[in-house]
């Protein structure tokens, strides 16, 4: 888990060009979704973490995001 707190503008891009970064979660929410997701977009700089991949965010206590994971979220809450 990375904080966006924690790394530059360009280093964030580096990573998420070269595929080191798919996800992005709300450390106070504990939840995670797609880089693209409107919701995701609208949150506070230093409440935002990114994930490498879903497993990871999942085992740091995080759960899908209703908006842009719906299937996953649907899953979750069962």
């Amino acid at each position: 888990m990375i904080q966006h707190s924690q790394i530059s503008s360009e280093n964030l891009k580096c990573k998420i060009h070269s595929k080191e970064i798919h996800f992005g979660g709300n450390k106070k929410l504990k939840i995670y979704g797609l880089l693209s997701c409107r919701s995701g977009k609208r949150m506070k700089k230093e409440n935002r973490v990114f994930f490498t991949d879903e497993k990871e965010a999942l085992e740091n206590k995080f759960r899908p995001c209703g908006h842009c994971m719906r299937e996953a979220y649907k899953k979750w809450k069962k």
